[in-house]
């Protein structure tokens, strides 16, 4: 089936990402999903494990409610488009992860070399302004029209439910005066260091 979120959740997410983007909309029909299968987050019940830190997660954000903010947004760099949702008050858990050969279009490799110019600072011709745009217009529209099953595969989580976030004292670097939370800080001769100033001391 394709993409059931309504117009209002697209255009939250999107205001809440500053634009839309093929990475955005692999967020949306993540959010799509556990929207579906696990409610919208109300105070922390639901938590989330993203294994990226791209566009995707925005969306998750603004419509799930899984916020670094809250402590139930967990980041795990593992370089996958990756997914594990949890629901506290029930147990029920589950991991979605992207099948690498659905995310790109056919024109995949000519869409990156065109952004790969962008980010080099190289102005693109007029015509390859126009052709970008088309193909970025295409990806996110194939996105959208694909079935959830072709882009995630659903698995079991790789973690255990991560704890609630607690609460921590706030501590004072001994070199640069900082407050720094105490689960962070480093103990060095019996003295406090925020991890910056523990580094150029452990480098000297």
């Amino acid at each position: 089936m394709a993409c059931t979120l309504s117009q209002q959740d697209i255009e939250r997410a999107v205001f809440y990402h500053g634009h839309m983007c093929p990475g955005l909309t692999l967020g949306l029909r993540a959010a799509e999903w556990a929207l579906e299968e696990f409610g919208r987050d109300g105070d922390e019940d639901i938590v989330c494990i993203s294994e990226t830190d791209m566009c995707a997660v925005d969306a998750i954000q603004a419509l799930v409610g899984c916020t670094l903010g809250k402590g139930n947004l967990i980041f795990r760099d593992t370089g996958k488009i990756a997914f594990s949702f949890y629901r506290r008050s029930d147990g029920k858990a589950a991991r979605i992860v992207s099948s690498a050969a659905m995310i790109g279009g056919a024109k995949d490799g000519l869409r990156r070399q065109l952004l790969q110019k962008q980010r080099d600072g190289i102005a693109l011709s007029l015509e390859e302004a126009v052709l970008s745009s088309k193909m970025h217009k295409e990806n996110v529209a194939r996105l959208f029209s694909l079935p959830f099953e072709a882009i995630y595969s659903v698995k079991e989580p790789c973690w255990e439910l991560p704890r609630r976030a607690r609460l921590m004292e706030t501590l004072t670097c001994a070199c640069c005066g900082e407050g720094v939370m105490e689960s962070r800080a480093r103990l060095l001769h019996g003295k406090t260091y925020c991890q910056t100033c523990f580094k150029k001391l452990d480098d000297r």
